[in-house]
């Protein structure tokens, strides 16, 4: 429930900010404000999708979804990570058009707006800082990247203010998006990763397997899939060729599992000598051209 206030309260924040901050930028003239307003509205529309999209990740799961609602979140954070990167991208293109014909810009205004953002983002960065899912990883991005944006903004309109040096501006905008587009595009592998079912980085399946394997009363196993829902929760399915007690040999595993920060297996359990059909369902597949499926788990 936490998590879900928190991000209300970002978005709300954001929304009112990015309006004012829009204003603040055609009011100074300065390009450095304005793309940060473009980069805020995105943040709040991102913001409140990702409110929905959280609440919704939280559901129990039903027929419907039987993996329960997790994506959702995950799906939340593509959406948003999107419309950071074109809006990082619109933002350069701006700015590039700013260096080729500068414009007079009023440095006062700009410290004041500047030194407004640097306070309200702090706030909103402050409130959503402890989240483990990587939708509110990425608000908080957003928020910290705000921060980071005004005082930015803050230093350059000061520079600006004793030197006259008018091209900073549309440069400093140009480094903050480029930051953004590189976290964004590191975001996205992120996430990316996660709908194509890749092994999460933090686990080893040879490890999984040696200490599978250690196990008394395990001969071998084998089809271990590892996948994972969201960036935090962990499935595995696999097959365990053992003669011993398979109610003993379930929770041994299943604690080895854990321990590797697995915490929903699906585990196959084979006598020693029993053909285990997925082999021949291997060969059948090269016949029949792929109408073997019926085996995996998605």
């Amino acid at each position: 429930m936490k998590t879900e206030k928190n991000i209300l309260i970002a978005f709300i924040l954001n929304f009112a900010f990015s309006v004012f901050e829009f204003i603040g930028g055609i009011y100074t003239g300065s390009v450095a404000i304005i793309s940060d307003a473009i980069h805020d509205i995105g943040d709040a529309l991102s913001i409140g999708l990702s409110f929905f999209l959280e609440k919704k990740s939280k559901k129990q799961p039903d027929e419907n979804y039987t993996y329960g609602y997790a994506r959702y979140s995950v799906l939340g954070s593509i959406i948003t990570t999107l419309i950071l990167l074109v809006g990082s991208v619109m933002v350069i293109y701006n700015a590039i058009g700013r260096i080729i014909s500068p414009t007079e810009i009023k440095y006062d205004g700009m410290i004041v707006f500047a030194i407004v953002g640097v306070c309200v983002n702090f706030c909103a960065a402050f409130f959503t800082r402890d989240g483990d899912s990587l939708n509110q990883k990425a608000v908080n991005l957003h928020m910290l990247e705000d921060v980071l944006g005004w005082a930015i903004v803050l230093i350059g309109a000061l520079v600006m203010k004793f030197t006259d040096f008018v091209l900073l501006d549309p440069v400093m905008s140009i480094c903050v998006a480029v930051f953004i587009l590189i976290n964004a595009i590191k975001n996205l592998k992120e996430i990316i990763d996660i709908f194509l079912e890749r092994t999460p980085d933090d686990i080893d399946i040879n490890e999984i397997k040696e200490h599978i394997k250690s196990i008394e009363g395990v001969i071998d196993v084998h089809h271990i899939h590892i996948w994972s829902m969201d960036g935090q929760n962990n499935y595995a399915t696999m097959h365990i060729v053992t003669n011993a007690d398979s109610h003993e040999i379930k929770d041994k595993i299943r604690n080895e599992l854990i321990e590797h920060g697995i915490c929903h297996s699906t585990l196959e359990l084979e006598a020693e000598g029993e053909h285990c059909h997925e082999r021949i369902c291997k060969v059948e597949v090269k016949a029949n051209k792929g109408h073997c499926h019926h085996h995996h788990h998605h």
